[in-house]
């Protein structure tokens, strides 16, 4: 019972010593990936399309005859594994879907390190 203590106590210490740094509010950026705003734009896309494709109650196969993917691409597309899709193709399968996309451009010209890519799915 003693050493079950002692071992409670030593993880207590080591995590306060621990950095903890705030998120950027993109894991990618905070992984430094070069393309982290694609990258959050087309998990974000394909997040969206699995909550569409479960509302429906699709199979992976009627999900493949409605956006012109075959089965396979699906599959991988619901599992997160998105390095064969552009966010225009993701665009695509959420019109074949049924949902319109818009793409908003500021009005307002900012420094290059201010601007900024937000996805609002509502």
């Amino acid at each position: 019972m003693k050493a079950k203590i002692k071992a409670t106590k030593t993880r207590k210490a080591s995590a306060r010593s621990e950095k903890v740094e705030p998120s950027s509010g993109n894991v990618f950026a905070n992984l430094c990936f070069q393309d982290a705003e694609e990258r959050l734009l087309k998990t974000k896309l394909a997040t969206k399309i699995a909550q569409l494709i479960e509302k429906k109650g699709w199979t992976q196969a009627q999900t493949a005859e409605r956006t012109a993917l075959d089965q396979p691409k699906v599959s991988r597309l619901l599992r997160g594994q998105l390095s064969g899709f552009s966010a225009d193709r993701l665009f695509a399968v959420l019109n074949r879907l049924g949902h319109s996309i818009e793409v908003r451009i500021s009005a307002k010209e900012r420094p290059p390190a201010k601007s900024h890519t937000r996805v609002m799915i509502g």
